[in-house]
């Protein structure tokens, strides 16, 4: 039997199955691209915010970060706030709730307190005259190569414990005269010790005592009678010291009370106000000015040399500790006998120093933006050097003419890179007796 496949009825009971699928066909096309697109566009989003919310993140820490620099900054500088009379406003709000004397509401014209105080400030910015010839003499050129001289055929015959910390010693010399020696293993250390009494030459400061480079070398004469003491003392052989003129007499010296936290400032009004104070006689008032003018030797002294270990030391710790200002300042006597201001231990001046300026530059900072009275004979000296940019070879022929071939030979002179920084400084120093002059200065 033959058998036969109708066509006819299958044809008709497929064909709304077709129509449906081919109707079907593009809604589901639509509905794929639909997803595609849905899909894309979430991934493109996640994609998007995630990293926007990192970075976001990343900022928003970061300028915190910047932030709370900026206002630790802040902080500092209103711990010392300017508060002169004469440098601010007259408004009387403004003066409220410091103890200081107001030149400012004072019946006299300024030009009549300049007349009264001429002997002291001169052209509203330096020290008058009565203060310059009350200064003590200090150690000048003359006695710096007297020590020198001296060193040269001194015989030493005792080394003890003494002169400062670790490895420092006092020594004493078949005369009887005494010394004290710094030794480190740091030759940094002692290029700073070295270089800072340099420049204190070539500003004239007479506030550091005679010093002078030697050797450790047991079969000189200087040395030879001391094998035991400097074995004692853990003195490697052939190493550079710095022997310094031992000073008697010397007492601790204080942060003077215009350098404190509610002044740190000293201008011409300062002065002023100091010598309109009914509490000082006339011989207080003048060795409370030499003293100053002193100290407006060593804020520039240690701003040149980014010294770390006197000024710099109280106010960086000012922040745990607020009697801190009140303790003696570190490294810096006064002689009993003639209230000369030494400044000890200059070792991380001009090296180590500036090493560390981006930790510590607004410590250094502080007092020198708040100076405004200078020694003439200082201030005419860092002009010369900024318009000279010499420093480095007076600094570099210094070294070569004063010292032995076996000193140079193991001390380096002072790097390129300190002698770029410090005509930097210095016209940092410029700029500030600039600024000083446009607004103190009387002519």
């Amino acid at each position: 039997m033959t058998s036969y496949v109708s066509f006819g009825s299958g044809k008709s009971d497929r064909f709304p199955q077709v129509l449906w699928e081919k109707q079907k066909l593009p809604a589901y096309r639509n509905l794929c691209l639909l997803s595609a697109v849905f899909a894309f566009s979430v991934g493109l989003t996640i994609g998007i915010l995630i990293p926007l919310m990192y970075f976001h993140n990343h900022y928003s820490a970061k300028n915190s970060s910047s932030l709370a620099s900026q206002e630790d900054q802040v902080v500092i500088r209103t711990i010392f706030v300017n508060n002169s009379y004469g440098y601010q406003s007259n408004n009387h709000s403004e003066l409220a709730g410091y103890p200081t004397v107001s030149f400012v509401q004072s019946s006299k014209s300024n030009s009549s307190l300049d007349e009264t105080n001429n002997e002291l400030i001169e052209e509203g910015m330096f020290w008058g005259e009565k203060v310059e010839k009350a200064l003590p003499e200090g150690y000048r050129e003359r006695k710096h190569t007297i020590w020198s001289d001296y060193l040269t055929q001194a015989v030493a015959i005792r080394l003890e414990n003494g002169c400062g910390r670790m490895q420092n010693r006092m020594v004493t010399f078949k005369d009887g005269l005494k010394g004290c020696v710094r030794y480190r293993q740091n030759t940094d250390q002692i290029q700073g010790e070295l270089f800072s009494f340099y420049l204190a030459q070539i500003l004239e400061l007479p506030n550091l005592a005679p010093s002078a480079v030697s050797v450790v070398d047991l079969s000189s004469p200087l040395w030879s009678n001391l094998h035991n003491e400097i074995a004692s003392a853990q003195w490697n052989s052939n190493r550079p010291i710095v022997l310094t003129q031992f000073i008697s007499n010397l007492n601790s010296a204080n942060i003077p009370a215009i350098f404190k936290p509610l002044e740190r400032h000293l201008n011409k009004f300062d002065v002023l106000n100091m010598s309109r104070n009914s509490l000082l006689d006339d011989g207080d008032l003048l060795k409370s000015l030499v003293e100053l003018a002193q100290w407006s030797d060593l804020i520039i002294f240690d701003y040149l040399t980014a010294n770390l270990d006197r000024i710099v030391n109280n106010l960086y710790n000012y922040q745990w500790n607020v009697n801190i200002m009140d303790a003696p300042a570190h490294n810096l006597a006064k002689k009993s006998d003639s209230d000369l201001l030494v400044f000890l231990d200059n070792e991380s001046g001009l090296l180590h120093g500036y090493r560390l300026l981006k930790k510590y530059e607004i410590y250094h900072s502080i007092l020198l933006d708040n100076l405004c009275v200078f020694r003439r004979k200082t201030a005419n000296i860092i002009r010369k050097l900024k318009t000279t940019r010499n420093i480095g070879s007076l600094l570099r022929d210094m070294f070569e003419k004063r010292n032995s071939a076996a000193v140079k030979e193991i001390l380096p002179t002072l790097p390129d890179k300190s002698v770029k920084i410090l005509n930097e400084r210095i016209d940092r120093v410029y700029v500030q007796i600039a600024k000083c002059r446009a607004t103190f200065s009387n002519t």
